[in-house]
């Protein structure tokens, strides 16, 4: 089973954060196949640590992602295209967000969030906590 984190999770697990639980640093580690971090969470962070919302180290958070042994996963069209028949709910329009959800229904992947609201996109959504 191929796991893609949310960009929270990504963040968290780069961290070594105690929010992360241990289930799902249980999950993470009992992958049997590929785990995966969406440029676009790479994007996303960018975008946050530009407008001041977010302070994190973006090359170090690079850096540490690829030792873990993490693959990163490219923007493809076929991800945009996913992206563009996504049905959008009105308390929640983070674009960053549907384009994960679109990811993992394009590869597929089970994507890893503790966004519960991401639950209705699908089979594809596993939320932890």
């Amino acid at each position: 089973m191929k796991f893609l984190l949310d960009t929270h999770v990504a963040i968290r697990w780069e961290a070594n954060h105690p929010s992360l639980s241990q289930a799902t640093r249980n999950l993470i580690l009992g992958a049997t196949d590929d785990v995966l971090v969406s440029r676009c969470s790479l994007w996303e962070i960018a975008v946050k640590v530009n407008l001041g919302r977010l302070k994190i180290d973006l090359g170090r958070f690079l850096q540490r992602i690829e030792l873990t042994g993490f693959r990163w996963l490219g923007i493809e069209s076929d991800h945009i295209l996913a992206y563009a028949s996504l049905p959008v709910f009105s308390d929640h329009k983070d674009p960053f967000d549907r384009l994960l959800v679109a990811q993992s229904l394009t590869e597929p992947l089970i994507l890893v969030t503790a966004d519960a609201r991401l639950a209705r996109y699908g089979s594809t959504v596993r939320v932890v906590v």
